[in-house]
């Protein structure tokens, strides 16, 4: 469908008139938050179940949520991690970026071009016959140039970029969420290892002793060689996953390191609450809004970029009307020759620029960038959906693995009842070996069971947390860079103050967020 171009008709004075009324327009939608119609009455069947299940109802602290956990070293790594991990700087770095890209949208508010030259000569002559001249010339210009914003297209520059600046902060604020996530994840697995390798090794000593008994008995010609061989059997099979643990513990170990910045290898403070898995109370999660998905960053994200996408509509209809640009320029020029004056010369005045011939990629360029508009809306609609199911399956995960561990835990009591009871009838000759052996093997199955479903509450846990987006709030009270950092790109750049501004608070410390303006 062609797009329909304005005509002018009248005279000159109608022309500037219409034009100077079209200064009060901006083309283009504006940009309004997607509504998303399944969000207000969205409330997950497990989320419901776990408020039922809390004594204490209440939000989730979403602001430093793994000090819930009492831990001081899960509280250390996650501050670390947040602080140095490669992707939360990567993100400042990209906050920066967004800020000096505003500032470039920003300067198309005042004049585009300005030009300033200047020149100084010495000429001379030599003649065959008669005497040499020699004189000096110097001239000096400054042009300007200013296109009149009538349609909004630099305003709209302005809201894309700004729009884009929020995009980075949310950016970062979800690096902040991901990597707080994934370190508690990795400290909860380092600690659910630990214990499982212990509890392998404590089996490993109950089974080696039977091993002993069943040897003496054997040689004393009391027991025959098959109790001596299962004996060995279910000891050794014992034995062979201490290295699975060991291997799996290393490379979650060498993940969390990766993950502070710091070399492959344990880390020291882990050895302060070895093997003991963290715990957090119910009541911290329950009762969450269905509305806390929009704040999640991701979300905001996904909604900043929308924003932007919808300015740069309006940039792209502006670029089908014409553009009004007042130029100026003003020289001097001056020689030492008598004759010749000091010349002033100055012209000033306005310029038309339409691209009447080129509208065809014009309004195709507008219906592109409409097209992306589109995608990006499906993008948030997706990140929404995305984000409850991320909940729902988080929140049905930490109330199955809490109720799977009260069940092993009565069967771990039950097991090592039933080992002890198999001891005593086997001292006394009532049963043979076997029972023994058996009793062993569900002892130790049901007590590894049990610790990874202990682990699984923590990863169910932290994975709720950071499917509800929390975490992000304290960084932003913190430097966007430390201060080698600092130093080093302000050796290299002239940063002003875009290097040192703070982000803005969280919306709920301050409604309306400062936004830094643009820089000319």
């Amino acid at each position: 469908m062609p797009f329909a171009l304005p005509t002018l008709h009248g005279r000159p004075l109608c022309w500037l008139a219409c034009l100077a009324l079209g200064g009060c327009t901006a083309l283009g939608p504006d940009f309004k938050s997607p509504s998303v119609p399944w969000l207000p009455d969205w409330s997950g069947t497990a989320q419901r179940s776990l408020a039922a299940e809390a004594r204490s109802p209440g939000r989730v602290a979403a602001d430093a949520w793994w000090t819930a956990f009492d831990d001081p070293v899960l509280t250390q790594v996650v501050v670390q991690a947040q602080r140095q991990n490669a992707g939360v700087r990567i993100a400042a770095m990209r906050i920066l970026e967004s800020r000096a890209v505003l500032g470039i949208a920003g300067s198309g508010l005042y004049p585009q071009v300005q030009e300033v030259s200047a020149s100084a000569l010495r000429t001379g002559q030599r003649q065959s016959r008669g005497a040499d001249t020699a004189f000096w010339s110097a001239g000096a210009g400054f042009d300007i140039a200013w296109e009149m914003d009538f349609w909004g297209k630099y305003r709209r520059g302005i809201e894309s970029a700004d729009a884009g600046y929020f995009a980075s902060i949310a950016q970062y604020d979800d690096a902040q969420v991901l990597v707080a996530a994934q370190a508690a994840s990795l400290y909860g697995s380092i600690r659910t290892l630990e214990l499982r390798q212990r509890i392998a090794q404590e089996n490993a000593a109950i089974q080696k002793r039977s091993l002993e008994i069943t040897q003496n008995l054997f040689k004393s010609g009391n027991e025959s060689e098959l109790d001596v061989q299962q004996a060995r059997s279910q000891y050794l099979g014992t034995l062979s996953v201490i290295p699975d643990l060991e291997i799996a513990l290393r490379q979650a170990q060498n993940a969390l390191s990766v993950l502070l910045a710091r070399p492959p290898g344990p880390l020291p403070e882990m050895e302060a609450g070895r093997a003991k898995i963290p715990r957090a109370a119910l009541q911290l999660i329950a009762d969450m809004p269905a509305d806390f998905l929009r704040r999640r960053p991701d979300v905001r994200t996904a909604e900043n970029l929308l924003a932007a996408q919808s300015a740069q509509i309006g940039v792209s209809e502006a670029a089908l009307y014409p553009s009004i640009a007042l130029g100026g320029t003003l020289g001097l020029s001056a020689t030492s020759l008598a004759s010749s004056p000091t010349t002033l010369q100055w012209a000033v005045g306005p310029a038309l620029v339409w691209n009447v011939f080129d509208h065809g990629r014009l309004s195709n360029q507008v219906l592109v960038q409409d097209a992306r508009f589109q995608q990006l809306h499906e993008q948030y609609q997706d990140a929404v959906l995305r984000a409850a199911r991320e909940v729902d399956d988080a929140a049905t995960g930490f109330a199955g693995t809490r109720v799977q561990v009260d069940i092993l835990e009565e069967a771990v009591r039950a097991a090592r009842r039933s080992l002890d009871i198999a001891n005593i009838q086997y001292r006394e000759g009532l049963i043979d070996f076997e029972r023994v052996l058996d009793s062993q093997r569900t002892l130790f199955s049901q007590q590894d069971r049990l610790v990874s479903a202990q682990g699984g509450v923590v990863q169910n846990l932290v994975a709720l947390y950071k499917a509800m987006g929390g975490g992000w709030q304290a960084g932003r009270a913190q430097p966007l860079l430390d201060e080698d950092t600092r130093s080093a790109m302000r050796a290299r750049s002239d940063w002003k103050s875009l290097i040192d501004d703070p982000l803005p608070l969280p919306p709920a410390a301050t409604p309306t967020p400062a936004r830094p303006g643009p820089t000319p």
